[in-house]
């Protein structure tokens, strides 16, 4: 194992154990503090639940307090109407008032009632001062006091300041009208005053509760401000944001009938019946406990009751905010404690850790010395190697940038090795070559294969250079970058050399091509016709280079070896016996026979001995089927036969070009391959083929005698 890949090992160790270190500290710090938070949120539920004992513990405290209120009044009410004094005078009163027309002024027992209901107004609290007299001395009306009345709601005697008959004590009193007693809700007085009332049904003596029996009702009124409402406070309260409240649910509305402690007076604010309401809360589920907002929108725990002697609910709330006050200070500490903790461990190891480092270190300095003077060695014997190569040779990283380059290739950029490195290849290079190079590398890359292309370079002294530009993709660096080599081969000279032996061979194709003219003039031009069809055909197919020489070179060939052919039967008269025709047709394997031995470097004798071949595999001479038959031999087939009939003979015209387009899709699949015959149409009518090749159909000036044609 070399130095290199030893310190790489000790490397990687010390940054697994750096990692693994910091991943067992971070869940230990993970574990810390959901351990403490779940503990936290544990104690904050103890004491959420503490807080719903204290709520409920005052709610039922203020609850009894208000019922027994409540029955007070209600007992005082029912008091006077169990007496049977008051039951007896009342009798007589109605009777008086009702039967014989009295005046209540006038019945004796009217005096007797006013004292009594004046001196239990007193006494049970259903009294109030009287008000100083309005001008013109107009009585001013009462806020409170007890008063009787006839079955009929009609008021007979009260006691004084008695407050006037409203619809909500009209209502209370139909409603005792079934016999039962019946409360006056809370309602605004005079100025606004918070009152409420009771009424209790008057019986005949002996009457046993009947009914039918009631001879009138008691109406008791009174304020409620200094009575009720002082009870809502719990002795020896000491939060802040604490309240009790009493509320009521009005149709769609929640109303608070008891004052705020943000200064809201009683019966004065009304809201929502919104579920997220804390009042509505207790309406809905009352002796339940939630955290829900309260009539300011802040967040509390409340819970609730229903009072029993009133269509009432009382209401115990305290902000989460005060509540939980002191959970959240305990978090803030526990988790601050947690935290100090977290850093002193980690700066213990993480000093550890340097310590070990530093010693580490000082060991693979050296190695590290030796190392890279190794590598400078190493560098300097890939330069001497690369630099005596004939060829230019290059590295380029993931931005294109030159990593290294040999001799060769800094010069091909007139630059100094050291210089060239670090260079983007767009400015190095040729702004054309530089994009197709840069397009070579990406698809490199990409699929993780070797590209490779001929690229022609303009050259000042040259003109022009060949290159041949092979790119392999490197293994990816530890960076993610994934270097490219390029190798830069100068093929000009045997370009060059190709394209001269090509150009000879091509003369000597056109000058063979002439002479088979001459023998033949009835098919003049014909071979040069079939490779134009042919190259045309090859190019709609998107065939391949060396597909377009072949057809080029094949359909020029391809009527050589009728220079076998006797001569008096190329120029015969007349019609053709079928063994002069044979010899016609033998004459493309005469063909391809006489170009066996010269080395085309494509497969141009082979073509021409598949002519005759078939798509359907009855053709000759060996009977090859559909892609048995290679491309360049498909594609002439077409070309010749197309040719053959829209070019005129001295036994025929020539065929019109849709007619022989028909003939063709006739043994399409048969004797021809489809695709030349789709590509040849596509050709004729989308990229000027017909007006291109309409001289085609031109009788040719050296054909005189008149014979049939092998086509």
């Amino acid at each position: 194992m070399s130095d290199l890949q030893e310190e790489q090992q000790e490397k990687g160790r010390a940054y697994r154990i750096l990692w693994g270190g910091g991943i067992v500290l971070l869940l230990i710090v993970v574990a810390g503090i959901w351990g403490t938070v779940t503990f936290v949120e544990k104690q904050r539920a103890r004491d959420i639940q503490n807080w719903e004992i204290r709520l409920g513990i005052v709610a039922d405290s203020r609850t009894a307090a208000i019922e027994n209120w409540l029955a007070e009044q209600k007992s005082a009410v029912a008091s006077l109407a169990e007496n049977a004094s008051l039951q007896v005078y009342l009798t007589q009163l109605v009777l008086e008032t009702e039967k014989k027309g009295l005046k209540v002024s006038e019945v004796p027992e009217a005096g007797y009632l006013i004292n009594l209901l004046n001196n239990q107004a007193v006494i049970s609290g259903f009294w109030e001062p009287e008000e100083p007299q309005i001008r013109a001395n107009v009585k001013r009306p009462g806020r409170a006091g007890i008063g009787l009345t006839d079955r009929t709601g009609q008021l007979l005697v009260s006691s004084g300041n008695m407050p006037p008959m409203n619809p909500s004590i009209r209502a209370a009193m139909a409603e005792a009208d079934a016999g039962v007693p019946a409360v006056i809700d809370l309602y605004e007085g005079l100025d606004g005053e918070p009152t409420m009332g009771f009424v209790h049904p008057v019986f005949a003596v002996q009457s046993e509760g009947e009914s039918d029996k009631i001879i009138g009702f008691i109406v008791g009124l009174r304020t409620v401000r200094k009575s009720l409402f002082p009870l809502l406070v719990q002795p020896g309260d000491t939060l802040q944001t604490a309240e009790t409240m009493l509320v009521r649910q009005k149709g769609s509305l929640t109303e608070y009938l008891s004052p705020l402690s943000d200064g809201t007076q009683a019966l004065k604010r009304k809201l929502s019946a919104d579920d997220q309401l804390a009042s509505t809360f207790v309406i809905t589920k009352p002796g339940l406990f939630s955290r829900r907002n309260n009539y300011l929108g802040d967040e509390v725990l409340v819970t609730g009751r229903a009072l029993s002697g009133a269509p009432w609910f009382l209401v115990r709330s305290v902000t989460t905010l005060e509540a939980l006050a002191e959970t959240k200070e305990r978090l803030n500490v526990m988790l601050g404690v947690f935290l100090l903790l977290i850093v002193g461990v980690t700066g213990t190891v993480i000093a550890v850790w340097r310590h070990g480092t530093s010693l580490r270190a000082a060991e693979l300095a050296a190695r590290y010395k030796k190392t890279a003077e190794h590598l400078q060695d190493r560098t300097e014997f890939l330069k001497v190697v690369t630099d005596r190569q004939p060829t230019a040779i290059a590295v380029f990283d993931q931005e294109n940038r030159y990593a290294f380059a040999n001799k060769h290739a800094a010069d091909d950029a007139d630059l100094v090795q050291d210089d060239i490195l670090g260079r983007k290849i767009s400015t190095v290079l040729d702004k054309d070559v530089a994009k197709d190079l840069q397009s070579m590398f990406h698809f490199a890359r990409q699929d993780n294969s070797v590209q490779s292309d001929l690229m022609r370079i303009p050259d000042p002294e040259k003109g022009q250079r060949v290159v041949k530009s092979d790119i392999i993709p490197l293994n990816m660096s530890e960076d993610g970058n994934q270097e490219v080599l390029a190798v830069f081969q100068d093929i000009t000279e045997v370009v060059n050399e190709r394209e001269r032996r090509e150009n000879v061979l091509r003369s000597l194709v056109s000058t063979l091509v002439a002479f088979l003219d001459q023998r033949d003039p009835y098919s003049a031009h014909q071979s040069v016709r079939v490779a134009e069809v042919a190259v045309a055909i090859a190019h709609e197919l998107e065939s391949s280079e060396k597909i377009v020489r072949t057809v080029d070179i094949a359909g020029n060939l391809m009527n050589l070896g009728k220079m076998l052919v006797p001569a008096k039967i190329l120029t015969k008269a007349g019609n053709l016996t079928e063994e002069e025709r044979a010899v016609v047709r033998d004459s493309l394997i005469a063909s391809a026979d006489l170009l066996e031995g010269v080395k085309f470097d494509l497969p141009v004798a082979e073509t021409l001995r598949q002519l005759q071949e078939h798509w359907d595999g009855s053709g000759q001479p060996r009977g090859l089927k559909e892609s048995a038959i290679n491309e360049a031999a498909r594609i002439v087939a077409v070309a010749n036969a197309f040719v053959g009939m829209v070019s005129p003979r001295a036994y025929r015209g020539a065929i019109d070009f849709n007619k022989a387009v028909s003939l063709l899709l006739e043994d399409a699949d048969k004797r021809y391959d489809r695709k030349p015959i789709s590509a040849l149409i596509n050709f004729l009518e989308n990229r000027g083929g017909r007006e291109k090749w309409q001289h085609f159909s031109d009788m040719p000036e050296e054909a005189s005698d008149v014979r049939p044609e092998e086509d």
